[in-house]
């Protein structure tokens, strides 16, 4: 065990060790409803050859991965103390583009996973999130094949929907790559 901490804050890991914790603070707000999986990029993820899956989730997976092919990698070299900087550079650049390719492999294997947002319309939902309202919100939906799937949502009405509430999704709004919901 001690192996592993000495690896993960020594060079190069430890690069991707202050990402990772950056990464698991970002996802620990999402859980809490204090932001949202789309809050990292506003750009269209299909500009960047990622189809639906969100810029967070592959920024995530690129750092998640490289991480642990940076530790694997600095514990398979120096299983005793910290790799020199020569060799960490090369372990640092294999983890980078072992990650990326990863991460290249996995965005259609989670594209499938994803449902597509006009087979959604129509689907009844469950607020998940605090409240529901013009700027925010989260509900949970069940898609045709039996998957739970958590979407962004927003709705037009005047006093917010709370958690637990039933409504039906409306359509979806490209643009900002949110659902509209109704009662």
């Amino acid at each position: 065990m001690d192996h592993i901490l000495v690896a993960a804050f020594s060079f190069p890991a430890v690069v991707f060790t202050f990402l990772l914790v950056v990464v698991a603070g970002y996802w620990l707000l999402v859980g809490l409803g204090l932001s949202t999986v789309d809050a990292v990029g506003a750009a269209d993820p299909e500009a960047f050859g990622l189809g639906r899956v969100p810029l967070s989730v592959a920024l995530s997976l690129v750092v998640a991965i490289a991480w642990g092919v940076s530790v694997a990698g600095d514990l398979l070299l120096s299983p005793v103390k910290p790799s020199p900087l020569l060799p960490g550079a090369l372990v640092l650049a294999v983890a980078l583009v072992s990650a990326l390719a990863a991460v290249r492999f996995l965005v259609p294997v989670l594209n499938r996973a994803l449902p597509d947002p006009l087979e959604l319309a129509g689907t009844d939902c469950v607020v998940r999130s605090g409240r529901v309202d013009r700027v925010f919100g989260e509900a949970e939906v069940t898609t045709a094949d039996g998957q739970v799937v958590v979407v962004q949502v927003r709705q037009a009405g005047q006093s917010p929907l709370r958690t637990g509430a039933h409504a039906t999704i409306v359509e979806y709004d490209p643009r900002g790559r949110f659902f509209w919901i109704a009662t």
